[in-house]
């Protein structure tokens, strides 16, 4: 006790418990006010609406020691070092008018083209990157880094889903139960008598009734309910903001590279713990987020591509063959040169890449398609 005592007056004027006590809930609003989040598909409610409102209330956020360790470090930076690691420098909203910025630097020869190439990789790569996210959070449902998401946001029913009353309730907390069905491999536990779910009328719509969970005192708009749904609740494996952020750095490290991909990386780590550290993510979900944006960029290189793979690959079999082309012009040899020399030709017509006239094909098509899905989505919720 004699030690700690002269660290305490410090502790309140940067990040102790007793200096957040008060200002904790109005420091957290204007948090959620910067948050922007990309529209979500219907089941990404659907993780966090399952489990019910006494689960969602009673089930603590998962340990991350990353957070652990964000914590210690506001001990031990300056108190500018954490502001600055604290302020939101770059947004959702900023990464994607970067890329945009990059896109249009194709019109003044400033990156190779054509534009609509790099954009069109850009969003199939951003397409399949929410695939496989959708398949991942909804795989397992993890619980939310801000306990009092579910709360504030819906107005779901006590009890949990009808899947989860048969299949996860009884077996949730008693590990002679979790042994027995990992035995028996069967649901053999008896379910709960639990309240009707209510169902409205929603017409063709209908299905989203199972995913929403909808209650009688709200809002009967299908439309209400899917527009309040966000981006759901429950943990989002992995971050959809750190996978734009990813792809836009890739974009232009591959287009541009030197400083400004440095620095443009540099803003995806602070965007990478400012996620942590505001308990939008945990820090797992962003790590994975790093190298799935890496490995998507890198898959996709069919549709445009920065390097000219055809002089690459010239110049790789030029090396290949220099000894005997050397060889062969000390001897006079010119049959020798000239069949060395078409080796090297028909080397750059292997594999030979995508025309130009393909990838203007795909992107034009790729654009319009998202631009049909848009107008389709405006037209289906105008009654909203």
């Amino acid at each position: 006790m004699g030690r700690r005592a002269p660290r305490r007056p410090a502790v309140p004027r940067r990040h102790g418990v007793h200096a957040l006590r008060v200002p904790l809930r109005g420091h957290l609003r204007p948090v959620r006010l910067h948050r922007a989040r990309p529209p979500m598909a219907p089941v990404s409610p659907f993780s966090v609406l399952a489990s019910g409102a006494q689960r969602n209330q009673s089930t603590a956020p998962l340990p991350d020691t990353g957070q652990w360790v964000l914590l210690a470090l506001n001990e031990k930076f300056p108190q500018i070092v954490v502001d600055l690691l604290r302020a939101h420098i770059i947004t959702l909203h900023h990464y994607l008018m970067l890329f945009i910025m990059l896109g249009f630097s194709a019109l003044f020869d400033c990156i190779k083209g054509p534009g609509l190439g790099i954009a069109a990789r850009y969003m199939f790569t951003m397409a399949v990157g929410r695939l496989l996210r959708t398949i991942t959070f909804l795989a397992t449902i993890l619980p939310s880094a801000r306990p009092w998401c579910a709360e504030a946001r819906y107005q779901m029913p006590d009890y949990p889903h009808s899947w989860a009353q048969k299949y996860y309730a009884p077996y949730a907390s008693d590990p002679d139960a979790i042994r027995r069905v990992i035995q028996e491999d069967i649901p053999y536990a008896f379910v709960e008598e639990y309240p009707a779910e209510y169902r409205p009328n929603w017409g063709h719509m209908s299905f989203l009734v199972d995913i929403l969970r909808p209650t009688a005192g709200e809002e009967s708009s299908w439309y209400h309910f899917l527009k309040k749904a966000s981006g759901g609740c429950s943990d989002l494996m992995y971050s959809g903001h750190m996978l734009v952020a990813v792809l836009t750095a890739m974009a232009w490290t591959e287009a541009y590279g030197g400083w400004i991909s440095v620095v443009i990386w540099f803003l995806v780590l602070h965007s990478a713990q400012r996620e942590i550290r505001e308990r939008h993510h945990y820090s797992v979900d962003c790590i994975v987020a790093i190298y799935v944006g890496i490995l998507l960029w890198r898959m996709t290189g069919f549709i445009w591509s920065a390097t000219d793979t055809i002089r690459a690959r010239r110049l790789a079999k030029l090396d290949k063959v220099q000894d005997r082309l050397f060889r062969a012009a000390k001897d006079s040899d010119i049959d020798e040169i000239r069949v060395l020399l078409n080796e090297v030709e028909l080397a750059s017509q292997e594999k030979k890449g995508f025309s130009q006239r393909v990838i203007l094909s795909f992107s034009s098509a790729m654009i319009v398609f998202t631009l049909l899905c848009v107008l389709l989505a405006f037209t289906l919720t105008s009654d909203g």
